[in-house]
């Protein structure tokens, strides 16, 4: 007899269990006490999370035979852990060896450890840290480091690049270094400059202070730059630096009061200090698509420029069409931000267009990205004269396949965090077995996760592959008996529906953002109300919007509405419906000529609406060529933003 893959998962759900519990209940009582443990296991969470260490010790003595008896153990020791000897961590980490959970544990511990200075212990458990992705872990390990006279200034500089989540152990590792000679002047006030620029009070307080200034000026600066600017520049480096610092802040609130107060005091400025000013408002002007931005950034060469400056220089250049200055500022980014395929694909675009360009060069460049099915890798393949097409698909899946993706610890214990809504544990313990996958068991957790309905883990997974594909499993499109007579009602195209879906909510039909976007299509209570009210939906009440056919209803007619309002470009509506219309027509009203579309995506000022756009476009591309079943171009479907003056049925 032939079993469907879904009745092999099944059955091995059945039958098998995470710990003596966790089998599916096999009476009233028994589910009803299953509930009454994950409850107690909520809150035992809660009061690990608050650090009440009493509290959760009282909870955990209430679960001796929970289905995840490791988080157990792991939520009575975390509130305790600075407290707890190295002999009690340890033992934690021996009995639950090999698991997500404890390398969670790890680095917590390291970073107690740091903070205790206790290098031996943090020396000894460090390389065992598998994940090590902690920036606080990092800037510890690099003190270690300094502390017994090692060079670790290289390794910091590239480290220490945002002040605004330094902590605890990155504060002390750059007063480590500057107390050991290893941070020169020039070191502290790259990193005075940067916590301005990132509006990070405290880091500009602590840079000040190492640099023997005054750190209520330095604070100042940042957050009331008037009152810094009209104290004047100061006699010495570090008050000049501090001034310059106020100009920046000021050049976010008003460009011309801060060119005012830069070139008034140009005289008591080096030539070094003026370029510093001119970057500062050269990078406020580029984030408001200003069109005095590629003036000023002409007027800051020589400055040293922080990351964020390069990359907004280079967006400034895109937009006025100077390729020279594109390459040229490109050049000069460190190593690893030169390599991102955005900048790979921008250096070659630029090689190609400059006169007696290399275009080897531009070759190589597209080549090194074109593999990539992202916006750049899709960009990167049409200028190799190729279009994004499907890949033929991996050979089908087996039930012998799947049953030991089904039976694995790990994937069980994030299905039962999954069940529980509890997504950040589950996704940590998926993506903690999918390092140990091949290609194959990757395509067959991912088709798990299809049978379970958790798709977002399933494009996730999926898109891990790289030489065997299954695109149905990475742009899937669930809810199409729903989704496709609505687009189709209102012409709107399935593929960029799908690809804006994608990205909103990786079709978890209950995400809720932070700001209170709900839904597959993550809509807003307030546009939600709007949208209602336009196509007549008159018995709409807010509690709808989780309502599946109701969150596309709104969703797609929202999506129609944005779309008119940008005359039809897909990208400047993706814009709109990501940071809301408003702001989408602001950014077009600076434009006095046809923009390519992948330049306007390029400088769109808020990050996540850049990368949302970028995201969605290519999504969409992927999207078409799967419905169509032909190849499909991502330039054709940006085309060009055109300028636009107001119009009566503008959205608000």
């Amino acid at each position: 007899m032939f079993f469907s893959p879904k009745l092999v998962v099944v059955a091995i759900l059945a039958g098998s269990c995470l710990s003596s519990s966790a089998a599916a209940p096999d009476s009233p009582a028994a589910a009803a006490q299953m509930r009454a443990d994950d409850e107690l296991f909520l809150l035992l969470r809660e009061a690990a999370r608050q650090d009440n260490a009493a509290t959760a010790a009282a909870y955990a003595a209430r679960l001796p035979q929970y289905a995840i008896p490791s988080y157990v153990d792991y939520y009575r020791l975390k509130p305790r852990l600075r407290e707890a000897s190295a002999d009690e961590v340890r033992e934690f980490l021996t009995r639950h060896q090999g698991s997500a959970i404890a390398d969670r544990m790890r680095n917590d511990w390291l970073l107690e450890l740091g903070r205790a200075r206790d290098w031996v212990n943090f020396d000894q458990q460090l390389p065992l840290f598998v994940l090590n992705d902690d920036t606080q872990v990092k800037c510890y390990h690099l003190m270690s480091r300094a502390v017994k006279g090692e060079k670790v200034a290289a390794d910091a500089r590239t480290l220490l690049i945002n002040p605004p989540n330094y902590g605890e152990a990155c504060a002390s590792l750059v007063a480590t270094l500057a107390q050991a000679g290893q941070f020169s002047t020039d070191d502290l006030l790259a990193q005075l400059r940067l916590a301005g620029e990132q509006h990070a009070t405290g880091p500009a307080r602590r840079a000040a202070v190492l640099l023997g200034a005054s750190e209520t000026r330095a604070a100042q600066a940042v957050d009331v730059p008037a009152l810094a600017m009209a104290r004047g520049v100061g006699a010495d480096r570090v008050e000049r630096e501090i001034y310059l610092v106020a100009i920046g802040r000021m050049a976010r609130t008003s460009i011309r009061l801060a060119t005012v107060a830069l070139e008034k005091n140009l005289g008591t400025l080096s030539l070094q200090e003026q370029a510093t000013g001119w970057a500062s408002i050269a990078y406020a002007a580029s984030m408001t698509l200003s069109p005095e931005a590629y003036g000023l950034w002409q007027r800051s060469a020589g400055a040293p420029l922080s990351q964020e400056q390069l990359q907004w220089k280079t967006r400034t250049a895109l937009r006025q069409g100077d390729w020279k200055m594109v390459a040229d500022t490109i050049e000069a980014m460190p190593p690893q931000l030169r390599s991102d395929p955005a900048w790979t694909y921008w250096m070659g675009r630029a090689m190609a267009k400059l006169s007696g360009a290399n275009h080897e060069l531009a070759q190589a460049l597209f080549t090194r990205i074109a593999d990539q099915n992202n916006f750049y890798g899709q960009l990167a393949m049409e200028e190799l004269g190729q279009q994004v097409s499907i890949p033929t698909p991996a050979r089908a899946l087996t039930p012998l396949e799947i049953a030991p993706i089904a039976a694995n610890p790990g994937l069980r214990r994030a299905m039962k965090f999954f069940s529980m809504r509890l997504r950040f544990e589950g996704t940590r313990e998926w993506n903690w077995e999918l390092r140990k996958f091949n290609e194959r068991e990757l395509l067959a957790a991912a088709e798990f996760a299809r049978q379970n309905d958790i798709l977002d883990r399933m494009v996730n997974t999926s898109e891990r592959t790289r030489t065997e594909f299954d695109y149905t499993q990475r742009f899937p499109s669930p809810h199409n008996e729903i989704l496709q007579p609505t687009t189709t009602n209102l012409g709107l195209d399935r593929a960029w529906v799908y690809g804006l879906i994608r990205q909103e909510s990786r079709f978890i039909t209950d995400a809720r953002s932070g700001v209170g976007a709900s839904g597959l299509m993550q809509v807003m209570p307030a546009t939600s109300q709007y949208v209602a009210r336009k196509i007549g939906l008159t018995d709409f009440a807010q509690g709808m919007l989780n309502d599946l056919r109701t969150n596309i209803l709104l969703g797609t007619n929202y999506m129609n509405m944005v779309l008119a309002n940008a005359d039809g470009s897909q990208p400047l509506a993706s814009a709109a419906y990501n940071a809301g219309p408003g702001r989408a027509r602001t950014w077009r009203a600076t434009l006095n000529a046809p923009m390519e579309g992948a330049i306007f995506a390029e400088s769109i000022p808020y990050t996540e609406t850049r990368t949302y756009v970028k995201n969605v476009l290519a999504n969409a591309t992927n999207y078409a060529a799967l419905f169509e079943n032909k190849p499909q171009s991502l330039k054709a479907r940006l085309g060009v933003v055109t300028p636009s003056g107001a119009r009566a049925n503008q959205l608000p």
